[in-house]
């Protein structure tokens, strides 16, 4: 009876990973096709009305890397169930008649569920076997990605048929059948989990995150106020630099930036950022376009709801993209998944710049970006759980999630900007030459993210399917494992050597770490001295630096304090 429930719950887990993850996506940019309805019911500014979405990527920003740090922990389970009771919450004021304040509240609370997505991915690797969650993981990221092109249209239909209540009203069923599904079908953590959040470095974080939302989305400030623009920009860039020290000060650090530091996840998030200001921009310029009124010269004059169709194509390019990338990557590595997946997207900038007069050339170039996302999107979790701890699922993916909302936030900028500056005088619509000048940049932007992901790869051993686990399996040829090597010169107090063995066990655990030498017996010769040995074994030297910068191990390394003098050195084994 026990096995067949177990079954039962493992068939139902895919499923509500999908929808929890499309839910959040899809609600969290719900907001986009309804600024116009808003300032017109709340009689408030357009600007004003625009925060009903820069409100929710604000607070989905903040929330993600602490959500990732509870999610890492043995709470995982009522973390992503309260987060979904406040996305509840949060929907259910956007569709009370109450004043807009109320609505912005709202649209905050709704935009924390964008933190769920990073903890859906942790779910998976920890509860499917590997090959399955790999396949899993990389789809939760393209669903994540897809459920703008499902709530744009839905929203802009029904706020056309029944106005923006009716709209927001979408958002609040869609979250309560996910908390329902979250409390049918996901399960708890494994045992031997920590979490602490690190509120200094949440605020840090916050205040930083506010300031480049908030230049991002004050396009106007740029234009006429630029030396306050650019000095605030510097405050981010300030506030962003102490948020570094902080964490790296810290034995609980919300993100571990010294895990962020190794070669792979840095090269994936620079990859992820870039990458992401030049896919935001196309999409919003193809949008854009699309609502153009003909007597631009240009355009189409199609309505938000019209307009959102367009959007089809890009989500259902980019779930195939989806699907099929887990296969492709048992053939070819994930740097270079991301590398093809950026040249596509640069062709479909090309594809813009060149030809759209007509508006299923406006569909092609959608369908090719959907393809090209989709397809980055798969190959990126690959990227970083190559090298990440099971334990660490949750944070890694949070903070790579960071980093894109950053770049699809300054994408949106950067298109408003090219586009304003290339709107003459008198004139309410920019020049249709505007649109290349912003493609050109886009096919810049996509560029230099295929030529890092190009980087990625080159670093890389030579194997076709990196694994997104614990251990590492090989096609052709072994991977030199790496080995720590400590020599304990003197041990002045033992109790915190006792202390740092148990916390040093529960840190190494998830890396796959076996612990070959543990004192012993030793006989030295030539300038050798028979002093106490410890040699731990792992799958990869890439695996053992990581292990030691981890945030869980450098927690051990603070109860050890000067407890034992020793030799501590990292090597590389000859396979």
């Amino acid at each position: 009876m026990s096995s067949a429930r177990e079954r039962s719950e493992a068939r139902l887990l895919v499923p509500s990973l999908m929808c929890i993850a499309l839910v959040v996506a899809a609600v969290g940019s719900i907001g986009a096709p309804l600024i116009t309805s808003v300032a017109t019911t709340f009689h408030v500014s357009l600007g004003s009305a625009q925060w009903t979405l820069t409100v929710a990527l604000l607070s989905g920003a903040v929330a993600t890397p602490v959500l990732g740090r509870l999610g890492a922990g043995p709470h995982r389970r009522a973390t992503i169930l309260v987060t979904l009771a406040v996305v509840v919450a949060g929907s259910a004021l956007t569709v009370l008649p109450l004043p807009f304040a109320w609505l912005l509240a709202g649209r905050a609370a709704q935009g924390v569920g964008l933190g769920l997505t990073a903890l859906m991915m942790g779910v998976a690797r920890d509860h499917l076997p590997e090959e399955r969650g790999a396949a899993v993981i990389a789809l939760i990221s393209v669903v994540s990605i897809m459920g703008v092109g499902v709530g744009y249209p839905l929203a802009a239909l029904l706020a056309e048929l029944g106005g923006v209540r009716a709209a927001y009203g979408l958002g609040l069923v869609v979250t309560a059948a996910a908390l329902l599904t979250a409390w049918r079908s996901i399960p708890e953590a494994p045992e031997g989990r920590s979490a602490r959040v690190d509120v200094a470095g949440a605020a840090v974080l916050a205040a930083a995150l506010f300031l480049v939302l908030f230049l991002a989305g004050e396009r106007s400030l740029w234009s006429r106020h630029l030396a306050v623009a650019a000095g605030l920009a510097v405050v981010a860039g300030v506030l962003l630099c102490v948020w570094a020290v902080v964490e790296l000060r810290s034995t609980t650090p919300l993100v571990d930036v010294r895990a962020v530091r190794h070669p792979a996840v840095a090269g994936a998030n620079l990859a992820t950022f870039v990458g992401g200001v030049g896919m935001y921009l196309l999409l919003t310029l193809i949008t854009r376009y699309a609502q153009t009124p003909q007597g631009a010269g240009y355009g189409f004059g199609l309505t938000t709801f019209v307009a959102g169709l367009v959007l089809i194509p890009f989500s259902v390019l980019g779930f195939v993209a989806g699907k099929l990338t887990p296969r492709v990557r048992k053939r070819i590595a994930d740097p270079l998944l991301l590398a093809g997946s950026a040249v596509v997207v640069g062709g479909g900038f090309a594809l813009f710049a060149a030809a759209r007069s007509d508006l299923a050339e406006l569909f092609v170039a959608m369908g090719v970006l959907g393809f090209g996302v989709g397809g980055f999107s798969a190959a990126m979790p690959g990227v970083i759980l190559a090298v990440t701890p099971k334990s660490e699922t949750s944070s890694a993916m949070s903070f790579n999630f960071v980093v894109r909302s950053v770049g699809y936030s300054l994408g949106s900028a950067i298109g408003g900007l090219t586009l304003a500056a290339g709107t003459g005088p008198g004139r309410l619509v920019p020049d249709d030459s505007a649109y290349t000048t912003a493609a050109l940049a886009g096919i810049g932007a996509m560029a230099i993210t295929t030529l890092t992901s190009l980087a990625l790869a080159r670093r890389r051993p030579s194997r076709t399917n990196p694994i997104v686990g614990s251990t590492h399996c090989h096609t052709g040829g072994s991977m030199p494992k790496g080995y720590w090597v400590s020599v304990y010169r003197t041990i002045a107090d033992p109790e915190k050597l006792a202390a740092y063995n148990e916390l040093a066990r529960s840190a190494l655990r998830p890396w796959g770490a076996r612990t070959l030498v543990r004192g012993g017996r030793v006989k030295a010769y030539d300038a050798g001295i028979a002093e106490r040995t410890v040699l731990v074994e792992f799958d990869s030297f890439e695996q053992a630096v990581a292990a030691r910068e981890s945030a869980a191990y450098q927690e051990a390394l603070a109860a050890l304090a000067d407890g034992v003098e020793r030799d501590f050195r990292i090597v590389e084994g000859l396979d």
